[in-house]
């Protein structure tokens, strides 16, 4: 089968995330949303497949979808919807393979906003911007799990190794990247990894209790001055929620933070240089009454919306 085509993919005909047309139904726009249905690496509960799906049909909610707080929409030619890419879905590195160059070609055009898919996607996408970038990239991980393993329960790589590998071959710089919402089990050498190699990691622990703008001050400005105009990539893992707002994904960690902290954080930081986004982990099978999928639609939007304020849309 050639093609990887598979009955879980979504058609964007229906219209894509926000209703956002297919390409070849508008014009070049500045930003573009694709999904990538995987989840071969997952280590626990799988679904994370139908994500994109459910992410994009939670979209649907948000209506106008203009931001309340910075009264800003999508105009008609800002975001278009190129429903899910076509990959391979049985090995990690031939979907790799075929991603890549997909990747390369989405981000040469658009500002990308990619649905997972489990976290294995994020390390292909994270080289097709460190060749469009000529440098490492700074990095926003919100996440339960560090994702620095340096095996995958035995096997070279996963959804739990590519903070490590990213690292390791250069495509983040670790001195630009901060780390939110760890808070699973791990041996000392993974949960420090980051910190350890001039990073920073917020647990969850250290923020439990800090929701609004001044509770979460000293993390704002932590991460703007680590930052600076560095071009940085968000990658976040919907199970950095406590799984009373986001029960719908493969191995959730109870302990985890707010849909209010996250939301925070992602309109304090508009003004970084921010240069693409993921949003995995989403595995619908396990959700409940779509609070996961609402969640997830809600944090794309807010990325979005951030990114249409800062060009004064």
């Amino acid at each position: 089968m050639s093609h990887h085509s598979f009955a879980f993919q979504t058609n964007t005909a229906f219209g894509g995330f926000l209703n956002a047309p297919h390409p070849q139904a508008a014009s070049v726009s500045p930003f573009a949303v694709a999904g990538i249905a995987w989840d071969g690496c997952v280590t626990n509960r799988p679904g994370a497949r139908f994500g994109p799906y459910q992410i994009r049909r939670a979209s649907h909610m948000l209506c106008d979808a203009t931001h309340p707080l910075w009264q800003v929409a999508r105009g008609e030619n800002d975001l278009v919807d190129y429903g899910d890419l076509t990959l391979p879905n049985t090995a990690l590195e031939a979907m790799r393979a075929a991603l890549m160059p997909q990747a390369e070609a989405l981000i040469a055009k658009h500002h990308m906003l990619w649905l997972g898919g489990d976290h294995s996607i994020t390390l292909p996408l994270l080289r097709a911007y460190r060749k469009k970038h000529g440098r490492p990239l700074a990095l926003v991980h919100f996440d339960a799990h560090c994702d620095t393993w340096t095996d995958h329960f035995g096997e070279p790589s996963g959804h739990g190794t590519w903070t490590y590998e990213a690292i390791t071959e250069g495509l983040v710089d670790p001195k630009l990247t901060t780390q939110i919402g760890i808070r699973s089990a791990g041996a000392r050498d993974a949960v420090e990894f980051v910190n350890d190699q001039g990073g920073r990691v917020f647990t969850a622990r250290q923020l439990r209790g800090r929701e609004n703008e001044d509770q979460l001050s000293a993390v704002i400005a932590h991460v703007k001055d680590r930052v600076g105009d560095a071009p940085v990539y968000l990658s976040l893992d919907i199970d950095c929620l406590d799984p009373a707002f986001a029960p719908g994904t493969g191995t959730p960690e109870p302990g985890g933070m707010t849909s209010n902290q996250v939301l925070t954080l992602l309109e304090s930081w508009t003004s970084l240089n921010w240069v693409g986004m993921d949003l995995c982990e989403v595995s619908p099978p396990y959700d409940h009454a779509e609070l996961t999928s609402n969640a997830a639609a809600v944090f794309v939007w807010t990325y979005l919306m951030g990114r249409l304020k800062a060009r004064g849309a």
